[in-house]
């Protein structure tokens, strides 16, 4: 396992690239100066000893060696150990709706973006407990596999979109198959599972499955994405501008949430209904009833002990910066013949 222990230090890269732009901008300028004054090809000769790829060299090795040291100030680290930890919580599966309609925007900026918002916030919010995420369309694919590593799962969560997902539709049923499956075999927790869609179920018995769920213990609960007015869903063409969803009659198609099918999915699944709207979503409703759940222990893998590796990084810093040193911006009379650099220098 690899991490940096001060990774703040890295926005330090930043400034590489503007060390970049000045170079270049002084570059042009002496070169501008240079055309001022006379004639590169007839100034030559009198500059014997000025060479035009030295002092771009060492600002090569100067910003190599930049990037090394802040790197090293990060503090590289490599997992070295890994312990079991048990703890107390409860498995916990999120299957999200990623077809085409979550990109309606009754709910701001859309209902796909605020569903991600309130996962990526729901995960602050566990400590002892498991995650994992589906993302479904017309069909189903683990995500995010059941896990402890909570700032992994923020980062995944991030990528997901509507093309995560080739096949278009809303198949819930097999989410709700695939998470079954998902959670850890042979394990006697809490399992808890949390449907996030517009309900447009077009694929599969839904509610027969969340029935199958609730006989193997796993309780399913459902947030409706949308407004019952429902919304246009938006496309973009190639220039970025915006239009909507058309039926082959040319008509704008307006995607509603289908609360009917959510509730009975819900009640299939011993589970709670909530509907999210622009003020809130309702996940932190869910959760309180997940939180109520019998905590059971659960048995996680993570790394205990990290070692320090930046001086890997600092002593090949200092190697660049010494070479750097070494190499003079103007040709050395005795070594004016060894070609470092390039076949013909001052080319």
């Amino acid at each position: 396992m690899f991490r940096f222990g001060n990774p703040e230090y890295l926005y330090a890269m930043l400034v590489i690239p503007a060390l970049i732009i000045l170079f270049a901008f002084f570059r042009a300028k002496r070169r501008k100066a240079i055309k001022e004054f006379g004639t590169p090809e007839i100034l030559a000769p009198l500059m014997p000893n000025v060479s035009r790829s030295r002092p771009t060299w060492k600002f090569i090795l100067l910003c190599t060696a930049l990037a090394f040291l802040i790197v090293g100030i990060a503090r590289p680290q490599f997992g070295s150990k890994l312990q079991k930890i048990k703890r107390k919580g409860v498995e916990i599966i999120i299957a999200l709706d990623v077809s085409n309609s979550m990109m309606a925007e009754d709910i701001q900026p859309n209902r796909l973006e605020r569903a991600k918002m309130a996962i990526s916030r729901l995960t602050e919010r566990l400590s002892n407990d498991k995650i994992g995420l589906t993302v479904f369309a017309g069909d189903a694919y683990t995500q995010i596999p059941i896990t402890t590593d909570y700032a992994s799962a923020k980062l995944f969560l991030s990528s997901i979109s509507t093309d995560i997902v080739p096949v278009q539709g809303t198949a819930i049923g097999a989410a709700i198959e695939l998470s079954m499956r998902s959670f850890t075999p042979e394990t006697e927790s809490s399992k808890a599972m949390i449907i996030i869609t517009d309900g447009e179920n077009h694929e599969d018995n839904a509610v027969e499955m969340a029935t199958i769920a609730a006989e193997n213990d796993i309780v399913i609960h459902t947030i409706g994405m949308g407004l019952p007015q429902g919304g246009p869903i938006p496309v973009y063409n190639a220039n970025g501008q915006k239009d909507f969803r058309k039926d082959k009659s040319g008509n704008v198609v307006v995607t509603k949430l289908d609360e009917k099918m959510l509730q009975q999915i819900a009640v299939a699944g011993n589970g709670k209904y909530v509907r999210a709207n622009n003020t809130e979503v309702g996940i932190n409703t869910i959760f309180d009833e997940i939180s109520s759940m019998q905590k059971t222990e659960l048995e996680s893998r993570v790394y205990s002990d990290y070692n320090d590796q930046f001086y890997y990084f600092i002593a090949v810093a200092l190697a660049l910066i010494l070479i750097e040193f070494m190499v003079l911006e103007r040709k050395n009379k005795l070594l004016k013949n060894f070609r470092l650099f390039s076949k013909k220098e001052g080319k």
